[in-house]
């Protein structure tokens, strides 16, 4: 393994890779995800300090998703061509500079505007990080802990979004949601800027596609319109069946430019490869459940149970508790045996903890809760390094920030959906709509749990011809033969007769 940052004065550390590149880049992604969850408990607040209604409050919560989701097939591919360090440098400052424009927005459109900035932001950012781990950490056995890290930073950020929105909208105002940005990405810039490596960058490559990115804009902002919409107008009102149709059709138009494109920002074939097209599904059903249960759970403490803001963020607290042992598991299993087995557990935990909210009534006890909490945190967190492994080892080395980007945006596409359809079904009455939620929820986890055992990579084993499991032979091999010829080059030097060794590789004892 290649060094990256090693004192002079250690040799043992030299083969080892810094830990600060890692750091600088989960301190971005963390603020990029905790952004998505931590409004949903200062939506109360929000509300009444800014006189909005609950439309205006999905859109603050959806527009940043929608924007993240919207953009990322294009920053990834700007990634690859600019290079992802200046890239997600880049989005560092946007991102900041627009979290200070919320928390000091006076008007809920202004708060929105704000959020859409905040989008672009992290859209740049995401799939450069990814990038920017597989430059630092080549080997695969070191990307695969990076990117459990990094899955472990993701599961925390989201599940303590909730925890600690609801301890600053009662200690310090929902505004200060946003301030705590502006800390963190001065740190992430700093240690970004110094620590570092640099992605390669293919400025020889035509340039951006901008008509299909229009197109693919065009179509997540009219899904997202239509499923949002849908809870105020009904499925059946003109506006939102011709946001619909304006979703296909921008759909359409994107998949055609994409084919007669000489440079696409969503490259095809990559969707030949099963376990790439699979994990992108699966990222898709992932997020459509977790963060759509993150977005009612909230909202079914303080209006059923009439919880405080601060309560409700403390009642979140088994889904978050969780999420670091499962993402390091996760890290683990997936360098050990490939991304199938945590995938395949992962979401039929997360399941069976979806199904468990569908005792969630007006008189049910906390306790009750505790449990389906835990399990869908936990099994969130073990699927999603997995997911992130299995499309980054499906993709060619080139096309890593595409793959990152795609594999982003199938994420937050699930997102935005499962806030806008979830937030339309409690339209009728909370508590059915969370039934009825939960059921799709655990329903998606079940058929993604399929795909996975059906297309993702599993053990390694002799004659297994994945990718995964070639390099990991390979590589194993290799250690092996150097830890033996270690042994005996030892061995000889003691004995003082070098031919001893000669010797014995005549006879066949041999490590390799």
């Amino acid at each position: 393994m290649p060094t990256i940052s090693a004192p002079a004065t250690a040799p043992r550390t030299a083969h080892r890779p810094s830990p600060l590149p890692l750091v600088a880049v989960c301190l971005g992604y963390f603020m990029v995800i905790l952004d998505v969850t931590v409004v949903t408990v200062a939506l109360p607040a929000i509300g009444i300090a800014l006189h909005t209604g609950v439309t205006g409050l999905q859109w603050v919560v959806d527009g940043y998703t929608l924007v993240f989701a919207g953009l990322l097939l294009f920053c990834g591919g700007l990634g690859d061509r600019l290079g992802g360090k200046v890239v997600f440098l880049g989005g560092l400052v946007v991102f900041t500079l627009a979290s200070a424009g919320c928390a000091l927005a006076p008007t809920t459109t202004v708060l929105v505007l704000a959020r859409l900035v905040q989008g672009l932001g992290a859209a740049l950012m995401v799939p450069s990080s990814l990038a920017l781990l597989r430059t630092a950490y080549q080997g695969q056995a070191a990307r695969a802990r990076a990117f459990g890290v990094w899955g472990t930073v993701a599961g925390l950020a989201a599940g303590a979004g909730p925890v600690l929105g609801g301890g600053l909208v009662a200690g310090l105002g929902w505004r200060s949601v946003f301030f705590l940005n502006l800390p963190v990405g001065l740190a992430a810039l700093f240690l970004t800027h110094r620590h570092v490596p640099a992605a390669p960058a293919g400025r020889a490559r035509p340039g951006l596609d901008v008509p299909a990115q229009t197109a693919a804009t065009v179509c997540l902002a009219a899904l997202a319109t239509g499923c949002i919409e849908a809870g105020a107008l009904g499925w059946t009102h003109p506006a939102v069946l011709g946001a619909f149709a304006g979703c296909l059709a921008g759909l359409v138009a994107f998949l055609a430019l994409e084919r007669r494109s000489p440079a696409p920002m969503l490259p095809l074939p990559l969707f030949r490869t099963r376990a790439f097209a699979a994990s992108a599904v699966i990222g898709v059903l992932l997020n459509t459940g977790f963060y759509g249960l993150l977005f009612l759970a909230p909202l079914y403490f303080q209006q059923v149970h009439h919880y405080s803001a601060l309560r409700t963020g403390f009642a979140l607290l088994p889904a978050v508790g969780v999420v670091a042992v499962g993402s390091a598991l996760a890290g683990r299993l997936t360098a050990r045996t490939g991304p199938r087995l945590p995938m395949v557990t992962g979401l039929s935990v997360g399941a069976a903890g979806l199904a468990g909210w569908l005792v969630a009534g007006p008189g049910t006890p906390y306790l009750a809760l505790v449990a389906p909490m835990a399990c869908a945190g936990f099994g969130t967190a073990l699927t999603m390094p997995a997911s992130v492994a299995a499309v980054m080892e499906a993709a060619p080395d080139e096309r890593s920030g595409a793959a990152a980007a795609v594999f982003n945006a199938a994420r937050q596409i699930g997102s935005a959906l499962g806030v806008a359809l979830f937030g339309t079904l409690i339209a009728t009455g909370l508590v059915a709509g969370l039934h009825t939620a939960v059921s799709i929820a655990a329903a998606g986890f079940l058929t993604a749990a399929a795909l996975a055992a059906r297309c993702i990579p599993g053990n390694v084993r002799p004659g297994h011809r994945t990718r995964w499991g070639r390099d990991a032979r390979e590589r194993n091999a290799r250690e092996r033969n150097a830890r033996e010829r270690t042994r005996r080059g030892r061995t000889a030097r003691r004995t003082g007769c070098p031919a001893r060794g000669r010797w014995q590789n005549r006879l066949g004892m041999r490590g390799d």
